[in-house]
This record gives structure tokens, C-alpha cells and sequence, in this order.
């Protein structure tokens, strides 16, 4: 009697923890997958700001600027 009133008490309490860890693993996933589409939105802002400088030095034209401007953001 009293094993089943012991396993009636330790199966729920596994389940949550198996529960709790498999959710924690799945945040852990989103995180990571967002940090990485953060660092692509900075590499984005990066290349678009060093096209910018050059258009500011005049190294580029208004076309050749709006060209590879659109390039970055459409490729």
C-alpha cells in the first residue's frame, strides 16, 4: 500500500520536472535563434552606414548609391 501511494506522489513530480526542462531547453533555442538574426540586422546596419560614408566622401554617385543601397536590402 504504501508503494503505491509512493509511486502515486513521484510520477507526477517527475513528469513536471521532465515538463520544466524540456521548456527550458526550448527557450534556450528561441534565444540563441534570435541572437542570430540580431547579428544579421547588424552586419545589415554596418554595410548600409559604410555606404553611406562613401556617398558622404563622394566616392559614389547618387545612382551608384541607390544601386548597391538597394542591392544590400533587396539581396
Amino acid at each position: 500500500m504504501a508503494n503505491i501511494i509512493f509511486f502515486s506522489l513521484v510520477i507526477p513530480i517527475l513528469i513536471f520536472i521532465f515538463y520544466l526542462g524540456v521548456s527550458a531547453f526550448k527557450k534556450g533555442f528561441s534565444a540563441k535563434n534570435s541572437k542570430n538574426s540580431e547579428t544579421k540586422d547588424d552586419q545589415l546596419t554596418d554595410e548600409l552606414d559604410k555606404l553611406n560614408d562613401l556617398f558622404k566622401k563622394g566616392a559614389l554617385t547618387q545612382e551608384e548609391f541607390e544601386k548597391a543601397k538597394n542591392k544590400i536590402l533587396n539581396g
